[in-house]
């Protein structure tokens, strides 16, 4: 059900693990063993503007104090796991801090804009947790991951895999009185990293040292191992979209024991590894009747044009212009099978 974006587990996602962990452990412990403390964990901007509680803007918002955004945060948290995986634990911490200083931000803006210009008195206790961050990933999930149709309802409506994301979403969104205004914020600050407005993503990143020192210390605990099998079926899928899902996974790991193969032979031999010659374009393989064991055979169509924005973003995650435009050129610009093929090997 929450696997459709992504392989499943927490294989390459440390710190999505960790923030599964810790905070949803910390808001435990405070909501049932130790709830006289829960009160330095109050995310109050009144306390922060006029008492000068500046640590409130820490402790605020990190755990949740309500169980219902806990839960709901974490299964946002385990989707977008595909964020780190695609850009890099040190990349993905960048855009988390990012959004989270910048939503600290927009929050006083939000709430001073109301009372001056609309008369509206925002109570002073805004909705605690790390929940501006997660809302500030619906940007990349809007704006990079595909959609991929699993049923249709009612003519035109159509469930798509990023469809439970939103309604799971839209829970969290009306889960309180004033989460909104952590939303909008979040949803801005999100935008502002995305989009790399006023070079925020250079100034609110993570330097390399500390990264290095995480990797060391810290990553270890958190890691976990790549998963051996995994089938990924969408929910209300026919038998027809069952098979042919299966058919794909099928397809995908011949392809990639195909690549893993001539990969050996290439770095002992030396040279550029040929993708087309391997992976034959991924559209010559929709058109197969698989019906009475025919199958028809299609020519080989001249290379597609390879989008530089998408050379550019796997360039971003340390792998070569070459393979990169290979990769593309395989995939028929596919984003996420060139990442899965360059990131398993």
């Amino acid at each position: 059900m929450f696997t459709s974006t992504g392989s499943s587990g927490l294989y390459k996602a440390p710190l999505s693990k960790s923030l599964l962990l810790v905070p949803g452990a910390l808001s435990l412990v405070l909501a049932l063993l130790l709830p006289h403390c829960q009160k330095f964990f109050v995310y109050d901007l009144h306390a922060v503007k006029n008492d000068f509680q500046i640590w409130r803007l820490i402790c605020g918002r990190i755990i949740c104090l309500d169980l219902k955004d806990t839960f709901c945060s974490s299964l946002l948290i385990y989707n977008f796991r595909i964020f780190e995986r695609r850009y890099g634990s040190r990349k993905f911490a960048s855009f988390l801090l990012g959004a989270w200083v910048l939503s600290a931000l927009f929050d006083f803006i939000l709430v001073e804009a109301m009372q001056f210009s609309l008369g509206i008195t925002v109570a002073s206790n805004l909705p605690s947790g790390f929940l501006a961050p997660v809302f500030a990933l619906f940007v990349p999930f809007y704006c990079s991951i595909p959609r991929v149709q699993v049923a249709q309802i009612l003519g035109p409506l159509s469930i798509t895999n990023k469809t439970l994301i939103y309604i799971l979403g839209l829970q969290l969104f009306t889960s309180g009185s004033y989460i909104w205004i952590v939303a909008i914020s979040g949803l801005i600050s999100g935008m502002c990293y995305d989009r790399k407005m006023f070079q925020v993503h250079q100034v609110l990143c993570i330097p390399s040292w500390m990264a290095r020192f995480f990797s060391w210390t810290v990553e270890p605990m958190f890691s976990s191992s790549e998963p051996t099998s995994e089938a990924r079926v969408g929910m209300g899928a026919t038998v027809d979209i069952q098979r042919q899902q299966r058919m794909e996974q099928l397809d995908r790991q011949l392809m990639l024991s195909q690549f893993a193969q001539v990969r050996r032979q290439r770095q002992q031999q030396g040279g550029m590894i040929n993708w087309n010659r391997l992976f034959p374009p991924l559209r010559q393989r929709r058109n197969i009747n698989y019906q009475d064991g025919r199958q028809s055979e299609q020519q080989a169509s001249p290379p597609p044009e390879v989008s530089e924005e998408q050379v550019a973003r796997l360039m971003e995650m340390g792998f070569s212009r070459g393979d990169a435009l290979e990769a593309l050129r395989a995939s028929n610009n596919d984003l996420n099978v060139a990442t899965n093929f360059l990131l398993q090997h």
